[in-house]
């Protein structure tokens, strides 16, 4: 049968073809950028060497909010980002298994979130709960989440995998449109492509990332091209020097907010291709905010502010307050504290976390920049050289050793209380004690180094250098692997690469025969005296009563380098050295002026770009 068409119908087919396209947009917007919070609820002291605001109380929810209620309020056409790594780094996230966080976060009214490689950590069908809703029912965060790299796992991938029905599918979605203030944005989601490596192997069962290069380049232009977007914004929880890369690689993205590094750039990295980068550094301690004017549909202007989030700064939102008042009431001293089940290796967490369980003669972290003039981040941190000396302690060993994991509060010199070793220790090791030949130990330190120091940033292993006790070397960053560390020394003799040394360090029941994820002989896992599960922290706890005063005064600075890390690249001060990557560096060379450090979008000052390395 033929469908004739009649007047009506050809005046509207008519009318539709006179039709203009899609309006550019016009408009201002301000993205409010969060990351890295790793579940720290209240602030803790910033111990950053060199740092202005070194001593003062940083982060803190409850400040957190305060400063995104200013922006809301200057710019109320806003757009709350978080960019992952949110419910791991604390003992409230821990034996929640990420709820607390959501619960609290939720208040937010946070708009977009790309997870982090640690928002993996309780395993894949937590994170399912968590981002992306099962059998019907709505994740425990309310806000949207983005990984266009993350999909759940074939059967050649992963033959067991629970979610045969879904494989080769995307867990969350890739992208979404928001449209404000007349702005139509379109903000793509990368996550890690890795999963947390410090824990057991089996977290990522069922999911299969990738790097996200592919993924990336077939949005920009569905997003520019499709759908007509004005902005593309990618909010990436795969670190600034490879999110430098990516938008080196394929132009067409805006902005980009960073996560995974902690770097904090408080001034805006604008890459050769003209996008802006930012990143916010860790434990809620500073927020981003960037304004940006559109007209017919391009990026015209835009201003950025970092926000250093502290006691003094801001002051506690009264209702975000009282929801972590309220969750920490179960864990803290006081009629509610209630005993929690470790959902990693089942342990019971029977005293309050705010207990005083020991004291420190210097403040503990692992935070200082890499051109610090002492222990810089990357190479080495006193809170790690505490834990190593926590452990060698317990199994009496020739050496204490623990992976260089990026998370972990700040201790000021005074009272250690239980929470902040779960800031350092919130994964659910136990310590085993155990042989490693001399010949392994070594090759731990130069694997340590190349997945830190390597030019590659696609061989970046997530961490930094391993901490020892009982262990001291020199070190040139600038070597090729094998050839990094000399003068190994155990206990002040010659490292023999043919003898054995009794070791302390982490242990999971699903790598028996590992200790810190490596091979070992003799193993002996610590247990209590009725035989049962002691965590990790609980190792720390003891050590402090083992020592005079109960007072720490670790050794530091055990690591001796012989050559510098790469100067900074610009006029953020770095914590990865991130100048030494051949693939950023041609960046910033003085002769390309589309490269700019730059707060308030304009050109570069070419007598301050002279000094730029």
């Amino acid at each position: 049968m033929k469908h004739r068409l009649t007047l009506p119908g050809l005046l509207l087919a008519f009318l539709l073809q006179l039709a203009p396209p899609a309006q550019a947009g016009d408009g201002e917007v301000t993205l409010i950028h969060i990351g890295d919070l790793h579940g720290h609820l209240v602030p803790r002291p910033n111990m950053r060497d060199g740092d202005p605001d070194r001593g003062v109380m940083a982060g803190g929810l409850a400040y957190v909010y305060d400063q995104v209620k200013k922006i809301r309020a200057r710019h109320p056409h806003n757009l709350l980002v978080n960019t992952g790594d949110t419910v791991q780094g604390s003992a409230e996230a821990l034996y929640s298994s990420g709820k607390a966080m959501a619960d609290i976060l939720n208040l937010f009214e946070i708009d977009a979130f790309a997870p982090g490689n640690w928002d993996f950590v309780y395993g894949p069908e937590r994170f399912r709960e968590l981002f992306a809703g099962v059998d019907g029912r709505k994740p425990m965060f309310h806000w949207q989440s983005l990984a266009a790299n993350l999909y759940y796992a074939t059967l050649y991938e992963f033959p067991e995998t629970p979610y045969a029905d879904v494989a080769g599918q995307r867990v969350v979605p890739p992208y979404m449109i928001k449209e404000v203030n007349g702005v139509r944005i379109g903000i793509i989601g990368l996550t890690a492509d890795r999963g947390p490596q410090a824990v057991s192997t089996r977290v990522m069962d069922g999911f299969y990332l990738t790097p996200g290069e592919d993924e990336l380049e077939a949005a920009i232009p569905k997003l520019r091209d499709q759908e007509k977007v004005d902005l593309v914004v990618l909010i990436s929880e795969r670190g600034l020097a490879a999110n430098l890369e990516l938008v080196e690689t394929y132009p067409g993205i805006d902005v980009v907010l960073s996560s995974d590094m902690h770097e904090e750039t408080w001034k805006v990295l604008k890459s050769r291709s003209g996008t802006l980068l930012v990143e916010e550094g860790q434990d809620g301690t500073m927020v981003g905010e960037m304004d940006l004017v559109v007209k017919d549909g391009k990026l015209a202007s835009w201003d950025f502010k970092a926000h250093r989030i502290t006691v003094e700064n801001n002051q506690p939102d009264p209702v975000i307050a009282a929801k972590v008042a309220e969750i920490r009431s179960a864990f803290v001293k006081g009629d509610k504290f209630v005993p929690h089940v470790n959902p990693m290796n089942g342990s019971v967490l029977r005293t309050p976390i705010d207990i005083v369980i020991g004291y420190t003669k210097v403040a503990l972290h692992r935070s200082n920049f890499s051109d610090a003039d002492s222990m810089p981040a990357v190479i080495e941190g006193s809170s790690h050289d505490f834990l190593a000396d926590a452990f060698k302690g317990a199994c009496e060993s020739d050496v204490g050793l623990i992976r260089g994991f990026r998370y972990g509060t700040h201790v000021a010199p005074g009272p250690i209380k239980l929470e902040d070793i779960y800031h350092y220790i919130p994964i659910g090791p136990q310590i085993a004690c155990g042989k490693i030949s001399g010949d392994d130990l070594r090759m731990m330190i130069e694997n340590g180094a190349q997945g830190s120091l390597t030019g590659i940033i696609g061989y970046w292993g997530g961490g930094w250098l391993l901490a020892f006790s009982g262990i001291t070397y020199d070190l040139d960053p600038g070597n090729e692997w094998g050839f990094r560390a000399s003068n190994i020394r155990v206990n002040g003799d010659p490292l023999d690469p043919e003898e054995y040394y009794s070791v302390a360090g982490y242990w999971y029941m699903d790598l028996p025969g590992r200790i810190n994820r490596s091979s070992a002989l003799d193993i002996r896992v610590l247990k209590d005296r009725f035989g049962g599960i002691v965590d990790a922290t609980a190792v720390v706890a003891y050590y402090l009563q083992t020592l005079p005063s109960h007072t720490v005064n670790p050794r530091l600075n055990r690591v001796t380098l012989i050559k510098p890390l790469p100067a900074p690249i610009g006029d953020n001060r770095e914590i990865q050295p991130l100048a030494g990557v051949p693939h950023i560096e041609y960046l910033y060379h003085k002769d390309t002026p589309s490269v700019a450090f730059n707060d308030q979008g304009r050109k570069p000052d070419p007598a301050a770009e002279k000094d730029d390395p």
